[in-house]
């Protein structure tokens, strides 16, 4: 298998987006936005037609809509009682942009479908820097404002007390999760995000409530799953981000069983 260059490619493509979903869906868990994640997927969707459609790489495109689409969200909603409409409101403008650029969309079938359901196979060397390139900015980011995110996760009132900015923090959270949004779709495409931001992170949350041991959980299991899938497509021949999206769900299945297992 790891004898032809793809293969050897798409192993390190899932390498580096599963490590920082991992790490970064912690932290959406926590927090209780894995709606945005969801929403940002499918507000990077429209931003990588709209830049096909005008000949730049979907991947940009899919990166600033992204990164804009979780500014908005950050500025339209700090507090969680405001985050569910913020979210809400982007989404619903994104996909009316996203339905207008489908209807010019006819002629790149083939590019559609990879937008939607991913193409680890088909990633290519430059492309692989690029991610390597996100991801690393990525994890700076999100390793710079962890101490204050984490604050005002479990803490707001008293964080806002003690100077915290809620809607800075999250603005920038927001942005964080909307480069790994941007990344985790080259893998599994945007129908598919939730498999490798959620998954992974929700199972490490049911076996673990330290935080180190919590996102170091996360980023190994979808490490596992993102390399797991990638393999058995290669020996199944069926759909890469069918397997990753299987394998996310029997981890989380399994560590729900085993969280539930260890209270008795």
């Amino acid at each position: 298998m790891l004898d032809y260059d793809f293969m050897r490619t798409a192993f390190a493509a899932a390498g580096i987006v599963a490590v920082v979903s991992g790490a970064v869906g912690y932290f959406l868990v926590l927090r209780g936005q894995t709606f945005a994640g969801h929403a940002l997927a499918h507000v990077g969707f429209t931003g990588a037609t709209g830049a096909i459609l005008v000949g730049v790489s979907p991947l940009w495109g899919l990166v600033l809509l992204t990164v804009l689409g979780g500014a908005g969200m950050g500025l339209l909603g700090a507090r969680l009682a405001e985050r569910d409409v913020a979210i809400g409101v982007v989404l619903a403008v994104s996909l009316g942009f996203g339905l207008l650029f489908l209807h010019f969309f006819t002629a790149y079938a083939t590019q559609a479908t990879a937008l939607l359901f991913g193409n680890v196979l088909g990633v290519d060397m430059p492309t692989l820097w690029t991610l390597l390139g996100l991801g690393v900015v990525c994890l700076a980011a999100l390793g710079v404002i962890s101490r204050p995110l984490l604050f005002a996760t479990l803490q707001p009132e008293l964080a806002e007390a003690r100077g915290v900015s809620l809607r800075l923090i999250s603005v920038l959270f927001l942005c964080v999760v909307a480069l790994a949004v941007a990344e985790c779709a080259q893998i599994v495409g945007v129908l598919l995000v939730f498999t490798l931001m959620v998954a992974p992170a929700a199972a490490a949350q049911k076996l673990t409530t330290s935080l180190g041991r919590g996102v170091a959980l996360a980023i190994v299991l979808a490490v596992a799953e993102a390399w797991a899938g990638v393999a058995l497509a290669y020996w199944t021949d069926w759909p890469t981000s069918f397997w990753i999206t299987s394998l996310g769900g029997i981890f989380y299945l399994a560590a729900s069983l085993a969280g539930a297992r260890s209270r008795r």
